[in-house]
């Protein structure tokens, strides 16, 4: 099956237009960053001093420590976030509607509450009422309740993408509607979210900088604490900048080979839920796949 055209090919004018626009826009980036690089240069923002003590390996290990805090909090959160995903995702497809509405409840409720502010809720809140706990419980409480609401809605996009013929075949061979879904539905549309997940990763593994704000030791925040004591913050920053781009640059293209790989094998299609988007869009794909 070929791909719908969604526009005409560019004649030799648009090309031509494009390119002009290209060479354009191009020539104006590259005087924004000379113009911002002669500044810092004028403000010694740019003098080996100040980036020398990003070279020494106590400040170096120091800045690992809070790299390993951060992936350790978005390693836990990511974790449980997909159980509780998965246990939302069943219940909001569940025939029952005293299932189906706590689910839905839930997933709309924290998908359209800002993280920032689950984040000072669990740290500020839950302390009045006797919870006390380690500061990175609270964040990953926070990256809990947010994550697990979009991958509720990144495992039912899943799940709705498949064949219908799947479960109606588990039906006829006498299976319950939880015995179908564990044994037929989901293996098979596990396939198809793995891309997804890992791309939510590299939203999470980000989100976990939002820490700092209850001054949770991560990668961010000792990047601040090195930028005080050094009188460097636009150094300690950019280093910080530096490895969150590789390590998020490394989760976004293994999620890229594994969405090739299973399109490869499996002829799925990419499942890509983020944000409070509505999925009418993916179900209405999901169907018009079937009837094909």
């Amino acid at each position: 099956m070929t791909a719908p055209l969604l526009a005409d090919a560019l004649g030799p004018k648009g090309r031509r237009r494009v390119l002009i626009a290209s060479v354009v826009s191009g020539l104006v980036i590259a005087g924004v960053v000379t113009v911002a690089a002669l500044r810092l240069a004028d403000k010694g923002q740019l003098d080996a001093s100040r980036w020398e003590p990003l070279t020494r390996w106590s400040v170096l290990r120091f800045l690992l420590g809070g790299l390993v805090q951060t992936l350790k909090a978005a390693a836990i959160a990511m974790a449980l976030a997909m159980v509780v995903g998965a246990v939302l995702a069943l219940g909001r497809l569940a025939p029952r509607r005293m299932l189906r509405w706590p689910a839905v409840a839930y997933i709309e409720f924290f998908r359209g509450v800002p993280l920032l502010l689950l984040i000072l809720f669990t740290a500020f809140a839950l302390p009045t009422y006797g919870v006390h706990l380690a500061l990175l419980w609270y964040l990953v409480l926070a990256l809990v309740a947010y994550n697990s609401a979009v991958l509720a809605e990144i495992f039912r996009s899943g799940i709705l993408s498949l064949d219908r013929g799947q479960s109606e075949a588990a039906f006829s061979l006498g299976l319950g509607y939880w015995q179908a879904m564990l044994s037929v539905v989901i293996p098979q549309a596990a396939r198809r979210m793995v891309p997804a997940i890992v791309s939510q990763l590299v939203t999470l593994l980000k989100d976990t900088s939002l820490g700092y704000i209850i001054a949770f030791e991560e990668l961010l925040r000792r990047a601040g604490n090195t930028g005080e004591f050094f009188g460097n913050p636009l150094q300690a920053v950019a280093f910080v900048a530096v490895v969150y781009i590789a390590v998020n640059f490394t989760l976004s293209r293994l999620a890229q080979r594994l969405e090739v790989r299973q399109r490869r094998r499996y002829r799925a299609g990419a499942i890509s839920v983020t944000g409070v988007e509505d999925l009418t869009v993916v179900e209405a794909r999901a169907d018009a796949v079937t009837r094909r």
